[in-house]
Parts: structure tokens; sequence; C-alpha cells
């Protein structure tokens, strides 16, 4: 996911700890028993694999605002990285028995309202959205991924892995606003409004789907309870101002 470089994701969440227990403690053979955790599983791979087929296709349109051939160039290949990222969990929802495309299908409406209601009108507004608002669904992935069975857990950690957007991204707006710091300014704005979106999004798909729901706020997967839900986003949060500071952006 481009959202996923790691020298910004957020606060080295929970999937980092060693000593996992419960559903974290088994594989998928055996979480998997239970039909509630199954559906929940299947959701998100469902939600993580429609959100990298559209951040291939955001990247290859972002790469025709490029400036230069070897901005476009850099696109296309992470463009294709994230590619590869859909195939991985399109080929892993076959596996355990799923239709992807009916796994997807309950997410693209929210993904593509989302991407329609924060289009870039340029190649920086679409540098800052790739970097900082796909970031803030990562980080969410990120936190979930903690609770998850060992296979399902790697899987996802594995295409939330670096495409190398980060850096490119930081390099190219600090660039700009060097030139010309007046565009510091506008660039910040819209990287609040796409935390707001992007926020406001995420709560409206998990709202949707009960399992997935479940899932986070108790119940499945050694879910979060309510303080826990309070402790995530406020990492989330903390792991955007960071950002906004490496763009040489005011959160």
């Amino acid at each position: 996911m481009t959202s996923s470089d790691k020298p910004d994701h957020a606060a080295d969440a929970p999937e980092t700890t060693a000593g996992h227990t419960g559903v974290a403690a088994l594989d998928w053979a055996a979480a998997s028993a239970d039909p509630q955790y199954r559906a929940a599983v299947v959701d998100l791979l469902g939600a993580l694999a429609y959100g990298e087929l559209a951040a291939f296709e955001r990247l290859a349109e972002d790469a025709k605002l490029a400036p230069t051939l070897d901005d476009k160039a850099e696109l296309a290949k992470m463009a294709s990285a994230e590619f590869h990222h859909f195939e991985q969990l399109r080929d892993r929802l076959a596996e355990i028995g799923e239709e992807p495309t009916r796994a997807m299908e309950p997410f693209v409406a929210a993904y593509d309202g989302f991407h329609k209601q924060t289009a870039p009108s340029d190649w920086l507004e679409g540098l800052v959205k790739a970097y900082v608002g796909d970031s803030i669904a990562s980080d969410f992935y990120r936190e979930v991924a903690a609770r998850l069975d060992s296979d399902t857990r790697a899987l996802v950690l594995a295409v939330l892995d670096d495409t190398g957007h980060g850096g490119f991204a930081v390099e190219k707006v600090r660039s700009a606003i060097d030139a010309d710091p007046r565009v510091g300014g506008r660039l910040a704005l819209w990287a609040r409004r796409l935390m707001g979106e992007a926020l406001s999004q995420s709560q409206r798909v998990v709202a949707d789907r009960d399992a997935l729901s479940t899932m986070l706020v108790g119940g499945v997967a050694d879910g979060f309870d309510l303080a826990e839900v309070g402790k995530m986003f406020s990492r989330i949060t903390e792991a955007h101002t960071k950002r906004m500071a490496a763009l040489g952006l005011a959160a």
C-alpha cells in the first residue's frame, strides 16, 4: 500500500509486540473455525484488496500529472507494486474459498466516494494525498493486524510494506515549498481535509459491516475495548502529525 512507508507509520503499534494471545496466537486453520471471525477476515481482506486496486489506479492517474519523465517512471514503479499487493490479497481470498470480487464489492462505493471527494487538483496534492491520506488507512490496518491470526497477520503486514512513496513524496513536496513557501499553506489545508475525510469514511465502512465492527470492538479476535479504540485513534493522529512535519507542513 502506498501509504505504508515505514518511517512514518503509526507508532509501532501492537503488531510488533511479542507473545500474542487469543486468536492472535492461532493460525488460520484454527482461528477460522469461528464463522464470525472468518467473516470479519474476509471483510478485512476484501477492503484491503480493493484499496490496493484503487491505489494502483490512482497512481497510474497521478503519473499523468508528473512534471518529468523520471517522476512518471517512479510512480509507474509504485503502481506496479500496488498491483502486486492486490494480487496477493486476491489469491489469498481464493485460497480460503472466497470469491475475491464478492469480497471486495461492499467496499467499492466507500473507496470510490472517498477518492471522488478528494480528487487532487495538481501533482503536489496527489503526492500529499498518497502520503498522508492513505497512510491513515494503513495505520488503521496495522493496528488491526495485531488482533489477527498469524497467517492473516503476516499477509496484511506484507501488503502494507513500503513501496517507496513516502521518501519520494517528502522530497518533492519539501522542494516545492522551498521554491515557493506559499504552497505550504495550501497543502496544509488539503492534508487536514484528507485527514477528516479518511477518518469519516473508515468509521462508516466499519459501522456498515457487522462482522468487522464486532472484531474491532470486542467479541471476536480479542477486539479493542472502547478505551483502546480511543488510544488507537490517538496513535493514528500522532502519526499524521509526524507525517505533516516530515512534509514541512503545519498539522
